[in-house]
């Protein structure tokens, strides 16, 4: 995501334009193809003058719509998936405006229903080329140099090195990182930039090194430090932009407000709450009941196959912590003999004499070869089979269909303070964990997988982890 600077309103700005010219040549083909070229009988005569006057009121609503969906906000089109989604949902919504205006109005905009088809598909497929060629030329444009922001970053952080390394892609981001003032640690070795002990000295070089913008990540313990170098961008006129270092600030979700006077940053946890949180609960209850509906005979044959081959209870219940770590009872189908799964793994272990197990086990909260699973157990699970029952969970509430995975409550003592921030959202039935190497993942790999979700999550990224699972599943990685 960008700042918003001078070049990123001029290129949304040409986006609207673009926009424009695209869905009116969208309209043009899909009147052309089925009234021009394709001689059957029509729905309604709507002669070529009439539908052009009607495109012209309609393409500017159809664009307010896509500005309501942020498809002119350098957030959505900075990312490819996302604008690609929200394009094809604004081309639906734009699609049933006229249709709902035929309807009240009674008047024909569309001579045939294949018009409307065709304005559909035609609006996506030709606004998303139009987007890819307009990107494939910024990024030509930013390549050599032109349009670009010359920038310096002040601070002292970690953030100042992360920052410095994600802009330094001048072709994608825009920003060529001419100078960083801070200690030495947080300049990056890789990068081929100037750097500045004091930002004062920093400061005294903005006009020879044509700096146009300044990016400040941590306030000095100085008021008046900190005043010199606003001040300085204010005076030679030059774009400043804070951005706390500490990474609370810039993960979860945020907002700003004005209290008593002053600028208020209020700070959560993750941006699941209000409306998002509700339409995630609907849909995660709505998937898992068609899934329980469809997958129904599957659910049959695994009981009865489980009475055949794994001869005991037919589900494990498992007590894991999932929202604010509340105690949940994990329903799988069961894969061990049903004398273990009671206790905890090491200790099992310790009492079969694997020793070895125990402490790979304590390491990494799995094991490789785990003796107490059965060899129908070994299919439930290298198949993810076992899992099936957790859609009841989802139905119950209990869990989520994305999110960080369930712990056992004895592993929330080995890092408290992320297990509360993974806490913050429902554990999952799937979640990043599973879908970027599962069980070949470490423990400590896996919390910081989850604890970004948590902080980053969208329901775009749900609906991507849902559809990168089944490709998982299929492909049986990491299953175990």
């Amino acid at each position: 995501m960008q700042m918003p600077t001078k070049n990123t309103k001029y290129y949304s700005l040409l986006l609207v334009l673009a926009d424009i010219v695209t869905l009116f040549v969208a309209f043009t083909l899909a009147y052309i193809v089925r009234v021009i070229i394709d001689g059957r009988p029509l729905v309604s005569p709507v002669y070529a003058l009439e539908y052009f006057q009607v495109s012209l009121f309609i393409i500017p609503i159809w664009v307010l719509i896509f500005a309501s969906l942020g498809l002119y906000s350098s957030s959505v089109y900075s990312r490819r998936l996302v604008e690609w989604g929200k394009i094809a949902i604004g081309s639906f919504i734009g699609i049933l405006v006229i249709i709902g205006w035929e309807y009240v109005s009674q008047t024909h905009f569309f001579p045939a229903r294949l018009v409307t088809v065709y304005a559909f598909l035609g609006s996506f497929f030709l606004i998303v080329f139009e987007r890819e060629i307009l990107r494939f030329v910024r990024s030509l444009l930013f390549y050599f140099g032109r349009g670009i922001s010359r920038v310096l970053i002040v601070g002292n952080s970690d953030a100042t090195r992360d920052i410095a390394l994600n802009l330094s892609n001048t072709a994608k981001s825009g920003y060529k990182i001419v100078a960083i003032a801070g200690p030495a640690k947080v300049v990056p070795r890789s990068m081929d930039l100037k750097h500045f002990s004091t930002v004062e000295a920093a400061l005294k070089e903005l006009k020879e090194l044509r700096i146009n913008s300044i990016i400040q990540t941590d306030l000095y313990d100085s008021s008046e430090r900190n005043q010199l170098l606003l001040g300085a961008a204010q005076t030679r006129h030059i774009s400043y932009s804070f951005i706390p270092g500490e990474p609370e600030f810039y993960t979860g979700k945020n907002s700003v407000d004005v209290f008593l006077g002053y600028p208020m940053i209020t700070v959560s946890q993750t941006p699941l709450v209000g409306w998002g949180a509700i339409a995630k609960g609907i849909f995660d209850r709505l998937i898992a009941f068609v899934a329980v509906v469809l997958l129904s005979p599957v659910f049959l044959v695994i009981i009865v196959l489980q009475k055949i081959f794994n001869p005991g209870p037919i589900f494990y219940v498992s007590k894991r912590l999932s929202r604010f770590s509340q105690p949940v009872r994990l329903i799988k189908f069961r894969s061990m003999r049903p004398e273990y799964g009671k206790h905890d793994a090491a200790d099992e272990f310790r009492a079969m004499g694997r020793d070895d197990l125990a402490v790979e086990y304590t390491k990494n909260r799995k094991v490789t070869n785990d003796p107490r699973v059965t060899k129908f157990g070994n299919f439930l699970r290298s198949t993810s089979l076992d899992e099936l029952p957790q859609f009841i969970n989802v139905l119950r509430g209990d869990l989520s269909m994305v999110g960080p995975r369930p712990i056992l409550p004895q592993e929330a003592k080995f890092s408290p303070s992320r297990t509360a921030l993974l806490h913050s959202v429902k554990s999952g039935v799937t979640g990043l964990w599973q879908v970027s190497g599962r069980s070949n993942l470490t423990f400590e790999e896996r919390i910081d997988l989850e604890t970004f979700y948590a902080q980053n999550w969208s329901f775009w990224l749900d609906i991507k982890i849902l559809f990168k699972t089944v490709a998982v599943v299929i492909r049986k990685t990491g299953a175990k």
